[in-house]
């Protein structure tokens, strides 16, 4: 696999600008966009109105960005929309309908204790990038998108189950629903966690994709005390299969504490998964046989539930960090800008402990339990990331630990991953 791929930021006229992000950093086959607030690209301030015209209008500035290179909206593989009161999910459907009129992406939904500049609204895509990202080398041909849905796992007329183009597949955010009957299945979180799981396996298995293939898992936990709970299912779970445990493989993973579920679930669970086999027309020989590398360093802190990081093909998935001494395993001293400061910390250890460094990022997603820290924490993120790379900002009312900053990113991974020799 080519070592020449680059790390594409860009930003386009008819969309909201900040200099602390791009737009879109597209690394080999995906565009990585920020999360669009409702903002009026023109005045930079939030649009009149209420949900409906807010999901519109960051829709609109999506569809700027997305054709201010060369994509359109039919490109998205995953769509993640954030409201600040799920009631208001219904708005941004019929605002959704307008913009996918055929053609649903993988989609996550969920309320959030606070969005930037109190919107009401925030809209986040990931698009296809069949040219790549070698330079003056176009991927030759146009990679297919696949795009999959069971029956044995929950249907939704506004998202497809997964969605898939070259090496990875996006599967749409999982709720604990019983397939058959469409309803929230008995019980508390751990149930719950186990039927997002079984759901998420039926929908791998319907496209012949092994579970132990998930490269990063997110789960959304209505109440931050289920998490016990939810581990214990999650171990049920991970590792899978006989190699996986000999090895004691484990996804990177990001827990979010979520103001509120859809249909008033207690869990939701979203996962990427490799795809080993890609999607044509890449040659068979520089698609089949990848391997998943997952990597953990004592520079940074280690969880006995996920690995720090999982790279597969040409993207490097990094599991949520807080502001976590190593050495000690407690939070440093401080406010919020000491916790992000140690969290950049923990993620340069990890990326540079496998041959990378912080300008390889295309994403990162910064969670705050209190918004207003968020100006606080600026000078810290911008040294860290001085590629300013895509990014979501949203608040959320408790993250692990009690930490008052959650970080995780998304990197590059220029030389890709080998084949099984």
């Amino acid at each position: 696999m080519s070592g020449d791929n680059v790390v594409l930021a860009r930003n386009v006229e008819g969309a909201p600008a900040s200099p602390l992000h791009a737009q879109t950093v597209a690394f080999s086959h995906y565009n990585n966009l920020s999360a669009q607030l409702p903002l009026d690209p023109e005045t930079g301030e939030l649009v009149e109105g209420g949900a409906l015209e807010q999901a519109a209008q960051c829709l609109e500035n999506l569809e700027a960005v997305a054709e201010g290179i060369g994509h359109t909206l039919d490109d998205v593989a995953r769509l993640t929309v954030f409201v600040r009161d799920i009631r208001d999910l219904d708005a941004v459907d019929e605002a959704f309908r307008a913009y996918f009129p055929t053609y649903v992406p993988a989609r996550t939904n969920l309320a959030v204790a606070a969005l930037p500049l109190d919107a009401l609204v925030q809209v986040e895509a990931l698009l296809t990038n069949g040219e790549g990202t070698i330079p003056n080398e176009p991927q030759a041909g146009d990679l297919v998108k696949y795009v999959n849905n069971t029956h044995n796992a929950p249907y939704d007329a506004l998202s497809s189950q997964t969605v898939a183009l070259s090496h990875y597949n996006n599967v749409t955010a999982q709720l604990p629903l019983d397939p058959v009957s469409n309803q929230i299945v008995a019980g508390g979180a751990a149930e719950q966690a186990v039927q997002c799981l079984k759901n998420i396996k039926a929908i791998l298995a319907s496209i012949d994709v092994p579970f132990d293939d998930i490269v990063k898992v997110t789960v959304f936990l209505k109440d931050l005390s289920d998490l016990d709970a939810v581990d214990e299912a999650y171990r049920r779970f991970f590792p899978d299969s006989g190699i996986a445990r000999a090895v004691g493989y484990l996804p990177a993973r990001t827990v979010v504490e979520a103001a509120e579920l859809p249909m008033h679930a207690l869990v939701q669970i979203e996962a990427v998964v490799s795809h080993g086999d890609g999607t044509p027309p890449q040659e068979v020989e520089a698609r089949h046989g990848l391997i998943i590398e997952a990597n953990n360093t004592d520079a940074a802190p280690v969880s006995a539930l996920s690995t720090q990081s999982v790279a597969f093909s040409h993207y490097n998935n990094i599991s949520a960090q807080i502001g976590l001494d190593p050495a000690t395993g407690e939070l440093v001293a401080g406010g919020a800008a000491a916790q992000a400061e140690q969290a950049c910390r923990n993620i340069q250890a990890i990326i540079e402990n496998v041959g990378h460094t912080m300008d390889d990022a295309v994403k990162a997603n910064v969670y705050l339990r209190d918004l207003a820290d968020l100006a606080a924490i600026e000078d810290v993120y911008a040294r860290y990331f001085p590629g300013a790379p895509a990014r979501r900002v949203v608040g959320v009312s408790n993250l692990p630990m009690g930490a008052l900053v959650q970080i995780d990113a998304i990197f590059g991974n220029a030389e890709g991953t080998p084949p099984v020799a």
